[in-house]
C-alpha cells in the first residue's frame, strides 16, 4: 500500500510540473496547463478515495497517535 501512495504521489507531483511548463512555455494559450492540472486535481481525489476505501477494508490503520 505504500509503494501505491507513493507512486500516487509523484503522479500528481509529474502532472503539476507538467502545467507549470506548459504555462511557462505556452503562456496558457493552449488547453495543456488546463489538461495537467485538471489530471492532478484527478489524481488527488483518487489518492483520497484510495486512502479512505484502505481504510475501511482494513488494509491500512491508524498510527494510534491520539486525536484531541
Amino acid at each position: 500500500m505504500k509503494w501505491v501512495v507513493l507512486i500516487a504521489f509523484v503522479m500528481i507531483i509529474g502532472s503539476l510540473g507538467s502545467a507549470l511548463f506548459f504555462m511557462i512555455r505556452d503562456k496558457g494559450q493552449t488547453g495543456n496547463t488546463f489538461k495537467f492540472l485538471a489530471l492532478r486535481v484527478g489524481f488527488s481525489i483518487l489518492l483520497f478515495a484510495l486512502i479512505l476505501i484502505s481504510y475501511k477494508m482494513g488494509w491500512i490503520e491508524t498510527t494510534g497517535i491520539p486525536v484531541r
